[in-house]
């Protein structure tokens, strides 16, 4: 007998041998776990309002932005306080401090990170490719308004000598030598992801109370009645700064008024990024960007005299309201809205009873 005879080793009659999983085995054993998961935490949204819950966590949040920035109030100068953007960037994190009291001592959930959006970040692809969307879409779009509010006649641009920018550097005092004009604009649009970062920072201060906490608790009345309640109530919010004359120059409730529209559509846009996604990150970026290319295609490609009522040609105006109708219709119509998956689960992935369809 030779050699490699001898070495052979008889396999075990009556033991079969266990076939290796294939991949489609192993990616339904995965989704089963993150399901059993989801269901150990129970329902993915609340299965109804609590009220209770939702009145303290306006309260909470409302009444902390005011306290925040009656130091500005009691000093009888405004937006001229030099203390006014030191306190409204506090200000943003009051719906943060709001939804933690809420899920700590009100209504606690059995998954906290999960009811935020926090977490789970899987499927990463989703994830990052909504994030994606955001970064890019909405400075896109507050782009696209300010065209169409120069168009309109609402607001007038120069995107030949940029007066608007050369006056704002010289009332600042920032003028550099040796740098054109042009040179100067091309820095600010190559800096914009940085300011959408830096932006998105401060954002994710309201992002967490909003769209992680308030949004999710009023899931239950539906999808359109939630991301409208959840609008409104962001817009009344920023009373406190709109009374003393931020974004439209008034000092009335038409002011608030005006803000609390715009935040109900916004607030359609930024809902859906958190609902699709199951994720409040996608929100916090749109915010983030938001913010940031608002003011830098304004400050960038505004003329040196833009108009009295430019903010009308604005994202925030009524060139704004009409471009984000336009996406809103886009949304409703394709669907997306009732996208609504799992946790850490595809969209295909999900089952009927936590894959909400409601509208």
């Amino acid at each position: 007998m030779s050699n490699a005879s001898q070495n052979l080793t008889p396999v075990p009659t009556g033991q079969p041998v266990a076939a290796a999983p294939t991949r489609a085995e192993v990616r339904l054993a995965k989704i089963e776990a993150q399901k059993a998961k989801n269901d150990r935490g129970g329902p993915v949204y609340p299965t109804s309002v609590s009220w209770s819950a939702v009145v303290c966590f306006v309260l909470i949040s409302c009444g902390l932005a005011w306290m925040v920035q009656l130091p500005v109030w009691l000093s009888g100068e405004g937006l001229s306080d030099p203390r006014f953007m030191l306190f409204t960037l506090a200000m943003m994190y009051t719906p943060t401090i709001a939804a933690f009291v809420c899920v700590l001592f009100i209504r606690r959930p059995a998954n906290i990170p999960r009811l935020l959006g926090l977490s789970p970040l899987r499927p990463f692809g989703r994830t990052i490719l909504f994030c994606a969307l955001a970064f890019v879409g909405v400075p896109l779009i507050a782009f696209v308004a300010m065209i169409l509010g120069s168009a309109l006649g609402l607001i007038r641009l120069d995107f030949a000598s940029y007066s608007g920018l050369e006056a704002a550097m010289a009332a600042s005092g920032q003028n550099v030598p040796g740098l054109s004009i042009e040179m100067i604009v091309l820095i600010n649009v190559l800096t914009l992801p940085i300011a959408i970062v830096s932006s998105s920072l401060a954002a994710f201060g309201e992002e967490l109370g909003w769209r992680g906490w308030l949004l999710p608790n009023l899931r239950p009345l539906g999808t359109w009645p939630a991301l409208l309640l959840t609008g409104a109530i962001w817009g009344l919010w920023h009373s406190p700064i709109i009374l003393l004359g931020y974004n439209y120059g008034r000092t009335d409730l038409l002011g608030v008024l005006m803000m609390t529209a715009w935040c109900m559509l916004l607030g359609v846009i930024f809902g859906w990024l958190r609902l699709r996604t199951a994720s409040v990150w996608p929100a916090v970026i749109a915010h983030g960007a938001l913010n940031a290319a608002t003011t830098t295609w304004l400050v960038t490609f505004s003329d040196e005299k833009p108009g009295d009522n430019a903010i009308w040609g604005t994202i925030l105006g009524a060139s704004g309201a009409i471009v984000l109708v336009a996406v809103i219709v886009v949304l409703a119509v394709s669907g997306q809205l009732k996208k609504q998956p799992q946790p850490g689960l595809r969209l295909d992935e999900s089952d009927a009873t936590t894959s909400r369809t409601l509208s």
